[in-house]
Parts: C-alpha cells; structure tokens; sequence
C-alpha cells in the first residue's frame, strides 16, 4: 500500500495523535472551585464541589432534617419534665344542688321526751341543698429530688438526640459525597466514549476515502464501521449510565429532580502520590471528633442520668396545696374560704418495682458503654482501612496511568505503520481498543481514589469539611 493520500493520511495522524495524548488531560482539567453551590446566571446549572454536596447534603436532606426534628421532639420532652417542677394553678365555678338521707348521717338526734324525733329514725330524705362555689387552686412541689432527677435524665436525651441528628447529618454526607463521586465516574466516562466515537467516525472516514481512491480494501470499512458501531453503543450505555448517576446525586442532595448540577470537581483533582497520613494521628482525630461516637457517650450520660433520676425517687418529697374562694347558697351571700396544707412524701414500698427499674436502667448503661467500646474499635478499622484503600488506589492509579502512556504509544506506532503503508487499521483499531481500555482502568482507580478519599474523612468524622 503506498502513500496516496497524504493530507487525509495527515488528518487521520493529527487526529488520533490528539485524542490518545490529550483524552487523559481533558479528563483531569479542574474547573475553578467554589466556596459554596452557585448559579452563575438565572436558569444554569448549579454549580457543586465535592464538599458543598456534602455541607448541602448535611443540612437538608431528608434523613437529616428527620434527625434534627427528633432533636426538637426532646427539647419539647425537656419541657414538659420541668413542669412538674412549676405550680399549677386552676379555678373552677360550681353551683350544685344535693338531697340527702338522713340515716346515712352516722349522728342521731335524740327527742326530748313527749317531743316527736328531729328526723325519722329509719331515714328521710331532705333538701335538696344548693350551694354556689367560687374557688382557685394552687399546688406546688417545693422539693422533688425525683422530678429533678427527671429533668435532668431529659436534658440528657435532647443532647443525646442532637448528638444523634449530627450523626446522621454526617452519615447524609457520606451518601452525598458517594454520589458525587459516582457522578464524576460517569462524567469523566461518557468524554471517553466521546473520544473513542470521535477517533472510529475518522477512522471510518478515511478507510471509505482510501477505498473509493483504489488504495484500500472493503474489509477495512467493515471493520471501522463495526468500530463505531461499538463505541456508538458504548456511549449510549455511558450517557444513560451518567444521567442516572446525576438523578441519584440530585436524591441524595434533595434536590428537585430536573435540576441540573454542574460538578466543579474531577476525578483526578486531588490525586497525589505523597506520604499517607499518620494512622495514630487519625485514629486520635475519629475517637474525639465522629458524630457517631459522640453521641453515644451522649446516650450513655443520659443513661446514666437516667439511672439517678430512678434512685432519686426513694427520697422524701416536700409539696404545698393551697386553695381560696367563696361559698354559698346562692350569690346574694357567700362567704371566704380556704385550704392550705403542707404534704411531705416518703415512699416506703412498691412492690419492688423501683428496685427492678433501677436494675433495667443499670443494663441500658452496660448496653451502651459495650457499644461505645464497640464503635471506638470500629473508628480504628475503618481509619485503618481506609488508609489501606488509598494506598492501594495510588498504586492501581500509578499502574493504570502508565498503561495509558504505553496505549498511547501504541496508537502513535499503529499509525505510523498505517502512515507508512505497511498495514491495514486492523492495528488501529486494535490499539484504539487497548486506549478505550486503558481510560477506563485509569477512570477505575481515580474513582477508588477519590471513594477511599471520602472514606478517610467519615472514618475521622471530618466528611463536612471536605473542600
């Protein structure tokens, strides 16, 4: 085969050559970051880093608005405890009227001899007896070491449930900032594809120009058209692949569905090979700063406040009852009254069920302290596989990337040896295969890069401060 076509032989290097060097560097290209999700203009798409999905993700996903509406629920719980510690007052009007028996009186009214008896003595009924009853009431515990403990025990649970809605808070963002990773996969796939769609549609074009010129062979364009068959399907696959990874980041983000969000991050924006953090470091990081650990020492104070409240029950109590009004038979004449009384409680038996209770909270306080145990060893796991995870992306990354160099170099020679006459684009296509192949791999390890990235920082409890 010889050099018939210089120029469009020229077109065919030109092309391939740009694609096979600079595909790599299209998909590493950082826009500029943001200090916070923006639309630069009215209707454009919302522009998102990796950290705004998870602050935004934080602040107003489902699973975090629940959690932090539950921590208002205690607080309302908190509320209602401290007013057993308030006076309650009342007032009420009655007027009633009542007949009586006169047996029923437990008091007999001797007769004075030849004088018939004040009242029959086997009963009789009388009035009825009107009455008009103008009052107000006032009762206050002066001392209750068991409502105090309670107040207490529930100042403890609204802690512990705010402690709680922090964790969830982190636990959206960590599903957020998943999704955005997953979103920038099928971002950085779908310009792959583009590539490879782009490099077979001028393959195939210059196999139809060598053959109606009389210097190629019908069996090249049935092999560049079956290429671009393939690549078309590909990127079919790849552009429905990435607009449902978009609709999963819009759900995590609770977002309407139809927004579109402009991803300010690449897979290969903070990708580097230097020295992994120290784990002691970390591990000391997670212990003191992981939502989820906090709140379960939250949950064990409130156990454990809870526990006292219980004990505080068997102590004495101190509390005044006071009422004032008017009374009588009807409102022309009524008359003050009044009731006070001072009432000291000591609870002596109950059967023992407060003993029981103070036996059920001790193992609620067990219970937890075997589960913050249980998660400080998690916390060490997880930082410790998380390092292990980045430090196995780096490696697959440097690998991946250096075969990607090599399938660029293997395009370059394909083509020359096309260029030069001495083959058919069988070695072409071969080679445009093995680069499709190789940005994938290269596509696989920045995203298990930026996975053990996300990983790092929910193993420390730090995923809301992600830039």
């Amino acid at each position: 085969m010889t050099k018939t076509f210089p120029s469009v032989s020229r077109r065919l290097f030109a092309t391939v050559a740009t694609i096979a060097t600079a595909s790599s560097v299209a998909l590493a290209q950082t826009p500029g970051s943001s200090s916070g999700p923006a639309a630069t203009q009215p209707g454009s798409a919302i522009a998102l880093t990796l950290g705004d999905a998870a602050r935004l993700a934080a602040r107003q996903s489902a699973l975090a608005r629940g959690a932090r509406l539950r921590a208002d629920e205690a607080g309302a719980r908190v509320r209602q405890r401290k007013s057993d510690l308030l006076p309650t007052v009342s007032s009420y009007v009655q007027e009633a009227g009542r007949t009586f028996n006169t047996s029923t009186l437990g008091i007999d009214f001797p007769a004075t001899p030849g004088n018939p008896p004040l009242f029959d003595p086997q009963g009789q009924v009388e009035g009825p007896i009107n009455t008009l009853d103008v009052r107000g009431r006032v009762q206050q515990n002066l001392i209750d070491f068991g409502a105090i403990g309670r107040v207490r025990s529930a100042q403890a649970q609204a802690r512990s449930s705010s402690a709680d809605a922090d964790a969830t808070a982190e636990q959206a963002a960590t599903i957020a900032t998943n999704a955005y990773v997953r979103a920038m996969r099928a971002d950085a796939d779908l310009r792959a594809r583009q590539a490879d769609t782009v490099l077979a549609t001028e393959l195939l074009s210059i196999a139809q120009s060598q053959l109606q010129a009389g210097t190629g062979v019908g069996l090249d364009v049935t092999r560049a058209r079956s290429q671009l068959a393939n690549t078309r399907a590909s990127l079919i696959a790849s552009r429905n692949a990435r607009d449902h990874a978009h609709l999963d980041l819009l759900r995590s983000l609770a977002l309407p569905v139809g927004t579109e969000v402009a991803l300010t991050d690449s897979l290969s924006a903070t990708t580097d090979s230097g020295t992994l953090p120290d784990e002691a470091a970390l591990v000391a990081q997670a212990i003191r700063n992981r939502p989820d650990l906090l709140a379960e020492d939250e949950r064990i104070r409130a156990a454990r406040q809870g526990l006292s409240a219980i004990k505080a029950e068997r102590l004495p109590s101190l509390g005044l009852v006071a009422d004032d009004g008017v009374i009588g038979k009807n409102g022309a004449k009524l008359l003050n009254t009044y009731t006070w009384g001072l009432q000291v409680t000591l609870p002596m038996f109950d059967g023992f069920k407060r003993e029981a209770r103070v036996q059920e909270q001790q193992s609620v306080v067990k219970e937890a302290e075997v589960r913050r145990r249980d998660l400080e060893q998690q916390a060490q796991a997880d930082v410790r596989g998380a390092l292990i995870d980045l430090s196995g992306a780096r490696e697959q990354l440097a690998a991946a990337t250096e075969r990607l160099s090599l399938a660029e170099q293997e395009v370059v020679q394909a083509r020359d040896r096309f260029n030069a006459g001495v083959a058919g684009n069988a070695d072409v296509v071969n080679a445009s295969l093995a680069l499709t192949s190789s940005r994938t791999l290269v596509n696989d390890a920045e995203t298990l890069y930026q996975l053990a990235r996300v990983s790092l920082a929910r193993a420390t409890g730090s995923v809301t401060t992600l830039k």
